[in-house]
């Protein structure tokens, strides 16, 4: 057996230093200055913008590239800020092709789009280079706001609660705050631990502290939040990952994209990170492409996404799902996973073939098998461990459009709540307008729970 090598055939070591660190460089580079401004001038500055529809946080597009074309990136990232506390991340992560970008009116006319989100990222990350922080905290109100998970929704929430005068206290269950934005994206759109530095960024506002190692159920009770706050917001996320039901599921080498994904974000030496010679990744969303391009960039030699319904019904963006096959990705529509073969290990997954049947899907009884010493599960997650008297609705918290779930004083958004769509700018959305209608509560500005 060759070093690096294990029993199951995932391997360490597969590419040199220099290939990785090739491999997970800045997928979209930052614009230098004259390449914003270029980029900048492609934008017709429309007055009923499409584009600012079509943003969840509602920034001003227009106004900030207009802002940036003469020469105040600082302005830009105001106007970014005031809407999105975290347009950093965002600007790397969105799905802009699907978002704002798809609405240009440069898109629709030329096919070619300006690139509103490299546009927002050469304005954010010129005010956070400079350290200094664009808002300054209002005098404190006396009020108090447990927020827990400091995930994105909980960090915008709690940003803007800080903003008005109150005090948070964000309760994180992991070591470190960011949630998906620090273990659930690619390495390679968030690079350089870009989103532990935006959240020290965030943090100059002031009035917030973070408490990491606290988590709901585990000597953290909701009815005591409310007891010991004016308001409590869960950010919680979704902790639950959904079974794979096919003979075999349980055998040695399968295991969660969203693990898979986490473990590479915090690894320090991705050359140290075990990977697969045949990998297989089941499902069609974001994480499954994530996973499934990072297993090339490791050094994989087949990756195969396999998903259950036709490509146009999978929940990647087109533009994810072709940067996916220009790494060399295959991805398999149509096909359902029903065994994984292997002794003690998997070494195949048999897949079964799926036709639509009244919006429905049918197995045909034709199958394939594929190699597979490394099976990723990236089939959707689900809420855990929700507190006793919330309301649920499809899986999720259910909530009002400013995030007042059914327990009077406790606000929810992000993933673990209802509504929206699952993205990290839905959640700055979410946080957000929440923190507005628990501002307006607590001081008496609307309605009281």
């Amino acid at each position: 057996m060759q070093k690096g090598q294990m029993a199951s055939g995932i391997a360490t070591g597969r590419l040199s230093a220099e290939m990785l660190a090739e491999n997970f460089s800045d997928l979209h580079p930052p614009y230098a200055p004259h390449e914003a401004a270029v980029a900048a001038d492609r934008c017709y500055f429309c007055h009923d913008a499409p584009c600012v529809t079509a943003c969840p946080t509602g920034i001003d597009i227009p106004l900030f590239i207009r802002q940036i074309q003469t020469g105040h990136p600082a302005g830009a990232a105001r106007t970014i800020f005031e809407q999105n506390i975290l347009g950093g991340m965002c600007a790397r992560v969105c799905p802009t092709e699907t978002l704002c970008e798809e609405a240009c009116v440069r898109e629709v006319a030329e096919g070619k789009p300006v690139e509103i989100g490299r546009l927002q990222r050469h304005a954010t990350d010129t005010v956070m280079a400079q350290g200094t922080h664009p808002f300054q905290r209002a005098a404190p109100t006396g009020k108090k706001v447990a927020v827990v998970g400091a995930g994105p929704a909980g960090l915008a929430c709690a940003h803007r609660l800080a903003l008005l005068g109150h005090d948070v206290t964000i309760h994180e269950a992991r070591d470190k705050p960011g949630g998906l934005n620090e273990y659930g994206i690619a390495a390679y759109k968030s690079t350089h631990d870009f989103a532990r530095a935006e959240v020290d960024w965030l943090l100059q506002i002031g009035g917030i502290t973070i408490e990491t190692g606290s988590a709901l159920g585990q000597g953290l009770a909701l009815a005591g939040l409310r007891d010991a706050h004016d308001a409590v917001f869960l950010s919680i996320g979704l902790g639950g990952v959904n079974a794979l039901q096919a003979d075999g599921a349980d055998i040695d080498g399968v295991r969660d994209a969203v693990d898979f994904i986490a473990e590479l974000r915090q690894a320090g030496d991705l050359a140290a990170l075990p990977v697969g010679r045949n990998v297989v990744v089941i499902g069609g969303g974001m994480t499954a492409i994530d996973a499934a391009v990072q297993s090339r960039l490791l050094g994989a030699e087949n990756v195969t996404i396999a998903y259950r319904r036709g490509q146009d019904a999978m929940g990647a963006s087109r533009f994810e799902q072709d940067l996916a096959t220009s790494k060399g990705v295959r991805i398999l529509t149509n096909v359902q996973p029903v065994a994984l073969h292997g002794n003690g290990a998997v070494r195949e997954i048999e897949l079964e073939y799926t036709v639509s049947d009244g919006g429905g899907l049918k197995p045909t009884g034709e199958t394939l098998r594929l190699a597979a010493d490394q099976v990723f599960r990236a089939i959707g997650q689900r809420l855990e461990n929700a507190p006793d008297g919330l309301d649920l609705t499809g899986g999720k918290i259910a909530v009002t459009d400013t995030g007042r779930t059914s327990i009077p004083g406790v606000w929810a958004g992000g993933d673990c709540a209802s509504g929206g769509d699952d993205l990290t700018v839905t959640a700055v959305a979410e946080g957000r307008d929440a923190a507005m209608d628990i501002h307006d509560s607590l001081m008496g500005c609307g309605q009281k729970d």
